[in-house]
């Protein structure tokens, strides 16, 4: 699995943060949470954006293409 990419984030000056992915807003944080962020996205920011708007594989994505329903 590779690392994320495309993802970007600004901060506000009132504090919030918009992360946004190819160009389209993903995520708008705000107070604790946009600080919790600020302080996930240090290590990796780009796999930090992917977790906090939801758009990361899950590791099962093969497992969901055996699925009859899928098939």
């Amino acid at each position: 699995m590779g690392s994320p990419r495309g993802f970007e984030y600004t901060e506000r000056q009132d504090g919030a943060v918009v992360i946004t992915h190819l160009g389209r807003q993903a995520a708008v944080l705000r107070g604790a949470r946009a600080a919790q962020f600020l302080r996930d996205a240090e290590d990796d920011p780009q796999r930090a954006m992917a977790r906090w708007t939801g758009n990361y594989k899950h590791g099962n994505e093969r497992e969901a293409r055996q699925h009859p329903r899928n098939r």
